[in-house]
C-alpha cells in the first residue's frame, strides 16, 4: 500500500503572530553563531516548486516511497523514466538572490553552518561551505547492494545510451526531481543497473518513509546546540525530519527565528515569524548587517 507523506496538521493553541518585519531577526543573526535550516521555499524563486505551498507539488503529487521504490522493478522504471526528465531540469537551474543571501551570511561570519531539507544543490551552486544535506542530494547515486556511489552525470549518460529514442519531454516539475509523464513513455524505459555489483541504483537522497542517517542527524544537533540561535527558510516545518531541529533549539532556549510564506508547524516555537518571499526578506537582511 502507498502511504501519502504528510500534507497537514492541526494548529495548537493561538497563532504566533507574523509580521513582515526584520527588525528581530536582524538583532538575532546580527548576535552572530547562527544555525541556519533550510526548505523547499527559498528554492522556488529558482523555479523548483515546494511542497505544501499555495501551489506546493503534493497537491497533485504524491512521491515514491522507499518501500514501493524497492519492493518493484516497474516501480523503479516508472521512477527513473521521469526523474531522468526532472532532473535535467533541476541541474539546470541557478542559484536565486536567497541562496545568495545564505552564502553571503555565512562568509561574513553570521552563520555558522547551513542544514538543508533541499536536495538540489543550490546552496553550494551559490558558494556556500559545508552544507549539511539532510536529506542527500540528486546529483549522486548510490546502490542499494555494494552502497558504491557515483555522479548523477554519468548515470545521465548510461540512461541516453540505453534509451536512444526516449523522446518524452518534462511538463512539471517537482521537488523530488520527479515530473509528471505519460504511461507510454514509462512503459518501454531502460534501467540500468550497478556498474561495480549489478545491483539496484537509487538516487542519494532520503525517499519519504525512509529514514535520516543518524551520524547525519547528530551531526545536525551539533551544529545546533553549538549555534546561537536558529534561523528557518522557507519550511513548513511539517515533517519531524526538520521539525525536531526546531524543539531541539527551542527546549535550549535559543531564539528561533522563522521566515516562511504561511503558517509552519514549527510556529509555536518561534521567537519572532516572518512571512515574506525568501529571496527579498533576505536581500534586505544582508544589506542591513553590511554582508550584502
Amino acid at each position: 500500500m502507498r502511504t501519502r507523506p504528510t500534507l497537514s496538521w492541526t494548529p495548537a493553541g493561538d497563532p504566533l503572530p507574523r509580521t513582515s518585519s526584520l527588525e528581530d531577526v536582524v538583532r538575532i543573526v546580527g548576535d552572530g553563531d547562527v544555525a541556519v535550516l533550510s526548505g523547499a521555499g527559498i528554492s522556488t524563486e529558482s523555479g523548483i516548486p515546494d511542497y505544501r505551498g499555495v501551489t506546493g507539488s503534493l497537491r497533485r503529487h504524491t512521491p515514491m516511497t522507499y518501500q514501493e521504490f524497492v519492493a518493484g522493478e516497474h516501480a523503479r522504471r516508472r521512477y527513473w523514466a521521469r526523474s531522468h526528465l526532472g532532473w535535467r531540469t533541476i541541474a539546470r537551474a541557478a542559484p536565486n538572490d536567497g541562496h545568495r543571501a545564505v552564502a553571503a551570511l555565512r562568509a561574513a561570519g553570521f552563520v555558522r553552518g547551513v542544514i538543508t531539507q533541499n536536495v538540489d544543490g543550490l546552496h553550494q551552486a551559490a558558494g556556500t561551505r559545508d552544507v549539511v544535506e539532510l536529506h542527500g542530494s540528486l546529483d549522486r547515486v548510490v546502490c542499494l547492494s555494494c552502497r558504491a556511489t557515483s555522479s548523477r552525470e554519468e548515470l545521465d549518460r548510461r540512461l541516453r545510451a540505453a534509451n536512444p529514442h526516449f523522446d518524452a519531454t518534462a511538463t512539471r516539475i517537482n521537488p523530488d526531481g520527479d515530473v509528471d509523464l505519460a504511461d507510454e513513455h514509462v512503459r518501454g524505459f531502460r534501467v540500468v543497473p550497478c556498474r561495480d555489483c549489478g545491483g539496484v541504483l537509487k538516487p542519494d537522497v532520503v525517499f519519504f518513509g525512509e529514514n535520516v542517517e543518524p551520524s547525519r542527524v547528530e551531526h545536525c544537533y551539533d551544529l545546533v546546540d553549538a549555534a546561537s540561535a536558529l534561523l528557518v527558510l522557507g519550511s513548513s516545518l511539517t515533517v519531524m525530519s526538520g521539525l525536531r531541529f526546531v524543539r531541539r533549539a527551542a527546549r535550549a532556549g535559543k531564539p528561533v527565528a522563522i521566515v516562511n510564506l504561511g503558517v509552519t508547524r514549527g510556529d509555536r516555537y518561534a521567537t519572532v515569524r516572518v512571512d515574506r518571499p525568501l529571496g527579498e526578506a533576505l536581500t534586505e537582511l544582508t544589506r542591513r548587517l553590511g554582508a550584502a
